[in-house]
């Protein structure tokens, strides 16, 4: 461990008499308004009638080449948003003399021997291009309106953590000029910023710093688990390879935050689905709160091997991390739009993601075996997601089921591959589906327009209609489901009826509501929009010729059936539907029904050939 010296600094004198550098290999800026806001709230609540120091914690530095000059360690959220509130206080100073004393704590300027005015920023962040944005800010000395349209004309990129420090100066501006409207309150508050608001600042090597960085955060307080192996990884290598590790890491963060992808769910599906877990609850399942833990076991440490190869396990990562992308994004495992993939996208949306972990898992299948794979998987989670099963259940399944998917990518020989993979989806899927057959077949019989998110309804009766047009048409390879996807959903018993059509239904339906009818799954079927727009909200009867001249035979065949021949693909299909001469209660209960048994041959577990 090297040399520890430790410091208590005012704001006045910290920036007085230090230089803070950023490096690029740190985390970027990732303050929000909130986090912005609690700071200068807290410092807020403590000036009134306060003669009190106000502590905001321990700043960790390593010394850099030149005297006074730090890399930042840990704070740089901090001190960023400390800064950019000098930057605030100096453009509402302007003409006082705290203008000039604030300019020096946020810059530094000399001559050099050509005669040229140097200036050096007394925090210079050297990620993306953030040095040569806050330099603007600096330079422009404005308010954030203008300061904004001026960095946007300058062409400096200003997404991501750059906007973010745009969005902090805008609120440290705001809230200062709007909680010290005149010059006496704003006076008092800079003198308590600059005299009464303190930090300690530790600092020692680059190397002792990253470990008493890890020390200090180890259970996650003040960093995410993401940010502590980072840092965690910066300790297993030299200084001198700190910018080719940032590189290889920012291969991780950047499609994630690009996708708006959650990194720290994504590194719980990455060791559920690469590595067996092993805890004290024996569900096989690691948290998020849990993450760093498990990688600073020594154990699995070593079976990660991060502490002797660092750049292979973070390319390791890189690969998952691009795999991930691909399957959120509807792409195989060859990086290619996948229709299975697709489908299974549409059935899980943004509200169930578990079944990362077994794409993960299975990621290295050959390609035709991993298609077949995410058809199975499909089909499996239809049952589980329309049967609103826990996601704790498949959650620990799913960790120990990733174990087998890897020993069947193992497998070399691709004969008895294919062997072991017909088990696992003997063993996991089949059996699973055929202990949930009756429960969804009852929630099936019960299910309504409102009983899940209509993207899943519209997915059912996609895939409903897609499977019934196939069998009519004698395909066996499906197309894409998009065509189905931007139907209308019809309500054949109408959503908005007339008072004459409402008074009908009741009076021949006794005991039957009208409303909660209307929504029955045997009341919905998918109809192309110009046609929608001719049925309106008429009478079944009245809506029936319209039917018909829809393309989609789940929605053609509700009035009449199409009989061709004696044993074609359409009288196959002909044997599972009902076409009905009336529109009630009791048809619609009929329609209902039969939809739920077709839905057994549309969603279910076939072996691969």
């Amino acid at each position: 461990m090297g040399k520890i010296v430790d410091h208590k600094y005012t704001i006045n004198e910290a920036f007085n008499q230090c230089f803070y550098v950023v490096p690029d290999y740190q985390r970027e800026y990732v303050w929000t308004d909130k986090e912005v806001q609690q700071l200068l709230e807290d410092i807020n609540d403590e000036i009134d009638g306060s003669s009190q120091e106000y502590f905001i914690g321990t700043i960790l530095v390593s010394p850099g080449e030149s005297a006074n000059h730090y890399e930042v360690i840990d704070g740089q959220q901090r001190l960023t948003t400390l800064f950019l509130l000098l930057c605030a206080l100096k453009n509402l100073f302007k003409g006082e003399p705290q203008y000039q004393m604030i300019s020096g704590l946020i810059s530094s300027s000399y001559v050099n021997s050509e005669g040229d005015v140097i200036s050096t920023l007394k925090l210079d962040p050297r990620y993306e291009n953030a040095s040569e944005l806050m330099a603007k800010i600096v330079e422009i000395n404005s308010d954030p309106v203008t300061t904004r349209n001026a960095i946007q004309a300058s062409g400096i990129p200003s997404f991501g953590s750059l906007d973010n420090l745009l969005n902090s100066y805008d609120t440290v501006y705001r809230y200062v000029k709007d909680n010290y409207p005149d010059n006496t309150s704003l006076k008092k508050y800079w003198g308590y910023l600059a005299n009464k608001v303190i930090f300690i600042q530790i600092s020692t090597d680059v190397s002792s710093a990253l470990k008493i960085f890890e020390t200090i955060n180890e259970r996650g307080i003040g960093l995410n688990p993401m940010d502590l192996l980072k840092n965690l990884l910066f300790t297993q290598v030299k200084k001198d390879e700190f910018t080719k590790l940032k590189d290889r890491w920012k291969k991780i963060t950047s499609p994630l935050e690009k996708n708006k992808e959650k990194p720290l769910r994504f590194l719980r599906y990455y060791l559920m689905a690469n590595y067996r877990i092993e805890n004290k609850r024996s569900d096989y399942v690691v948290r998020e709160d849990e993450i760093y833990d498990w990688f600073i076991n020594k154990t699995n440490a070593a079976i990660c091997d991060y502490q002797n190869k660092p750049f292979d396990f973070v390319q390791h990562v890189v690969k998952n991390v691009d795999r991930y992308i691909d399957y959120s994004s509807g792409r195989g495992n060859d990086s290619q739009p996948n229709l299975q993939m697709n489908n299974l996208k549409k059935l899980c949306g943004g509200a169930f993601s578990l079944h990362y972990i077994l794409l993960l898992a299975a990621s290295n299948f050959p390609k035709q075996l991993f298609d077949h794979f995410v058809v199975q998987l499909e089909s499996f989670l239809f049952y589980y997601i329309f049967t609103k099963t826990p996601t704790k259940e498949l959650e620990r399944n799913f960790s120990l089921w990733a174990d087998e998917l890897r020993q069947i990518s193992a497998e070399t020989d691709s004969k008895k591959q294919i062997e072991l993979y017909n088990q696992f989806l003997k063993d996991r899927f089949v059996k699973s589906l055929t202990a949930k057959e009756n429960e969804l077949s009852d929630y099936l019989k019960r299910y309504s327009l409102n009983s899940m998110q209509q993207y899943r309804t519209r997915y059912l009766l996609s895939k409903l209609t897609q499977h019934v047009d196939m069998a009519y048409k004698g395909m066996k390879t499906p197309e894409a489901l998009d065509e189905y996807t931007v139907l209308d959903i019809e309500h054949i018993l109408p959503n908005n009826p007339t008072n004459n059509l409402r008074s009908d239904f009741i009076s021949k339906n006794p005991g039957a509501d009208y409303d909660e009818y209307k929504n029955r799954l045997g009341n919905l079927t998918l109809l192309e929009k110009p046609i929608n727009i001719v049925v309106g909200n008429d009478f079944f009867l009245k809506k029936c010729d319209e039917y018909k001249k829809s393309k989609y035979y789940l929605t053609s065949s509700i009035p009449a059936l199409t009989t061709v021949g004696s044993n074609t693909s359409i009288n196959r299909i002909n044997q599972m539907l009902k076409a009905f001469t009336d529109w009630n209660a009791t048809n619609i209960d009929d329609r209902q029904a039969m939809l739920s048994r077709l839905a057994k041959e549309v969603w279910k577990i076939e072996e691969y050939k």
